[in-house]
């Protein structure tokens, strides 16, 4: 069983939900779902129709991540470099709060993204005067590919914990 503090199996009223580059004309495929307690981010990148991203998020409760210093995810991925995202409220629509991590082809690994490390970014581009991030702000959580390189692509996902 899941604990609320896993954030990987959200709850009914929360899903992870695709943000693909098609809300900007591209044809990038990406999704999530959860099998036998693994989150998988998987889909094709394509760099046709001036597109290149596929992400998937979440919403997560109010104050989920208060107190914490930053988030550890578990992971085992296929050798691209992935993001991990979070939103505030606070923040016009589009910026979110980026820290980027690679993965190395078919290996679990463990990373910890301490929140100094997350950057302002909207549309792949830095926000410098966006607010500082505020853990006790935080209300979603996603993944995002944006490598530039076109094809399939596959995250698996065993844990996201508050650090």
């Amino acid at each position: 069983m899941t604990t609320p503090t896993s954030f990987l199996e959200p709850a009914a009223s929360t899903p992870w939900y695709a943000v693909n580059d098609g809300v900007m004309g591209g044809v990038s495929a990406g999704a999530f779902h959860v099998d036998n307690g693994i989150g998988v981010f998987s889909g094709e990148l394509s760099l046709e129709h001036g597109g290149g991203f596929a992400s998937v998020r979440r919403a997560l409760p109010p104050g989920a991540l208060a107190d914490s210093v930053g988030i550890a995810i578990r992971f085992r991925g296929d050798g691209r470099r992935y993001q991990c995202r979070v939103g505030t409220g606070e923040t016009t629509p589009g910026i979110s709060y980026a820290a980027g991590f690679d993965t190395i082809a078919g290996q679990w690994l463990e990373v910890s993204l301490p929140w100094a490390e997350f950057e302002a970014v909207r549309r792949g581009h830095a926000v410098p005067d966006a607010p500082r991030l505020s853990p006790d702000r935080i209300d979603r959580l996603g993944f995002l590919l944006a490598d530039h390189r076109a094809g399939p692509f596959r995250l698996e996902i065993a844990s996201i914990r508050a650090a």
